[in-house]
């Protein structure tokens, strides 16, 4: 009988970041600019940066089905915001309210803030 021998896998050659780069943040207000809701504004509520996608206030919503975990509890049917990907929504002018690209600057104290490209104004970040 032949021994058993196991293969070495095949080598992935470009790796996923651990985590993205994103331009956004929790609390920012952004318009989706590609997809099914498309033109749709609204707040970040939650960021996932090793997925690189962004759950946005009033976009995406879908709906699951929960059953009772315990006897007595609530079951039915629940709408909840879904993740969508993050290069799909753009970051609001803070002077006109359209949608910009953002450059980033650091201070003279060292920190970074974010400007944004049409008008050149800070956009500050929401804690």
């Amino acid at each position: 009988m032949k021994p058993l021998v196991y293969k070495k896998s095949r080598r992935v050659r470009g790796r996923e970041p651990l985590r993205h780069k994103l331009h956004l943040g929790k609390g920012d207000t952004v318009r989706v600019i590609r997809g099914e809701h498309r033109g749709k504004e609204g707040k970040i509520l939650h960021v996932y940066p090793k997925r690189f996608r962004v759950v946005v206030e009033g976009v995406n919503i879908v709906k699951k089905h929960k059953r009772a975990t315990k006897p007595g509890g609530e079951s039915g049917i629940i709408e909840f915001p879904a993740p969508i990907a993050a290069s799909n929504v753009m970051l609001l002018d803070p002077k006109s309210g359209e949608p910009t690209r953002v450059r980033r600057r650091r201070d003279k104290d060292g920190t970074i803030e974010r400007i944004a490209v049409k008008s050149g104004q800070p956009i500050p970040r929401v804690r």
